[in-house]
């Protein structure tokens, strides 16, 4: 009986998303980063009164967030 190595039983195509997935991920953080400096600085804006003040900070924020989680992410998968 041999015995079958991992992914070696699916499709060409379920092969071909577990291989994107980390890299799917990477660019989910640096949305997900930057949506949430954006959201966050809308309803604050909204509530505070500060219009367009802590939008413009927090947008900022959340995109640097967002580019340091995708290039951390990027560089912890190259070392693989």
């Amino acid at each position: 009986m041999s015995e079958k190595r991992e992914g070696e039983e699916l499709s060409e195509a379920a092969r071909l998303m577990r291989a994107a997935s980390p890299y799917i991920s990477a660019v989910w953080k640096m949305v997900g980063g930057a949506a949430v400096g954006v959201l966050g600085g809308y309803f604050l804006d909204n509530w505070l009164g500060t219009t367009p003040w802590l939008l413009v900070a927090l947008s900022v924020v959340g995109i640097s967030v967002g580019f340091y989680a995708f290039i951390r992410e990027m560089s912890r998968l190259g070392k693989r």
